[in-house]
């Protein structure tokens, strides 16, 4: 059976993209943060599977609350990052992306005393328009970055990358693992989790997984958020119906369909699944 990667992006319910209009950054250290709570509700859940996973950490997560880096290193998951303050990559300049990325490795590094070797950009927002942020991250240290989304969305996507894992500016550049799509009917369909996830009903989610691993030959990566588990988060007002919908639906399903996942795959690490094969 094909291993896959299971992947978390540590931030919290605050600082999702589609609450940036009613949520203002200055106000995000006032407010009630859940993080160290989800964290370790995701810990037991893996091992209770005996998985391990890799974390896309933001850095303003790790500054406040180090304990949560230490815990994800202590059970042997693989720290990577998340930028530094969720800017999305489509909303800064070279250099702020630049100090972004560099701020966050150091940090993430300094608490773990491990080498940070992975970077999602917040919303997949990474595309056509800005592959220079691949380049940067190359010239950072980073080997990997699981960025690119290639499906068509409202929000980000890059439908006509690869599927499967390349090099988008050739190598030696940086190796892209975009988020799992399954193709039906000609169509790019996301089987990488979030919102996906926990709107359809799980069997579905479960074949789409399969078909890749048995129909591609290839392993999927899969993501999820702390905050995803956590049904009692405090609610948002004032957001217009698709925002509510997308970010509230299913949350109190979320966490049996992830131990069904964990029970029904075979995960791992980022780097053990996508770099060790490349030695």
């Amino acid at each position: 059976m094909l291993r896959n990667a299971m992947t978390i992006d540590v931030e919290d319910y605050f600082q999702v993209s589609a609450f940036a209009r009613h949520i203002k950054r200055e106000d995000w250290p006032q407010l009630p943060c859940r993080v160290e709570r989800n964290i370790d509700v995701i810990l037991s859940l893996l091992q209770d599977h005996q998985t391990h996973a890799t974390f896309f950490t933001l850095g303003w997560i790790a500054q406040r609350y180090p304990g949560v880096v230490h815990r994800i290193i202590e059970c042997g998951h693989e720290l990577a990052s998340h930028g530094f303050h969720h800017y999305r990559a489509t909303e800064q300049t070279p250099e702020a992306f630049r100090e972004d990325i560099r701020s966050s490795k150091t940090l993430l590094e300094d608490l773990s005393g491990h080498p940070v070797k992975g970077y999602r950009a917040p919303s997949f927002s990474i595309g056509a328009d800005n592959l220079w942020a691949l380049d940067l991250l190359h010239e950072e240290g980073y080997q990997y970055s699981s960025s690119i989304y290639p499906i068509q969305h409202d929000h980000y996507g890059m439908p006509e990358a690869p599927r499967f894992r390349f090099h988008p500016r050739g190598t030696p550049g940086i190796l892209e693992i975009p988020a799992t799509t399954a193709t039906l009917f000609g169509r790019h369909l996301p089987a990488a989790g979030g919102g996906y996830f926990r709107l359809i009903p799980y069997p579905v989610s479960r074949w789409l997984l399969q078909r890749i691993n048995h129909h591609d030959g290839e392993s999927c990566i899969f993501y999820f958020h702390p905050w995803e588990l956590d049904p009692h988060q405090p609610r948002q007002t004032g957001i217009n119906a698709k925002t509510r919908f997308r970010h509230y639906v299913n949350l109190s399903r979320m966490h049996g369909k992830i131990a069904a996942l964990l029970r029904d795959f075979e995960w791992d690490r980022v780097d053990r699944i996508f770099l060790e094969p490349l030695k």
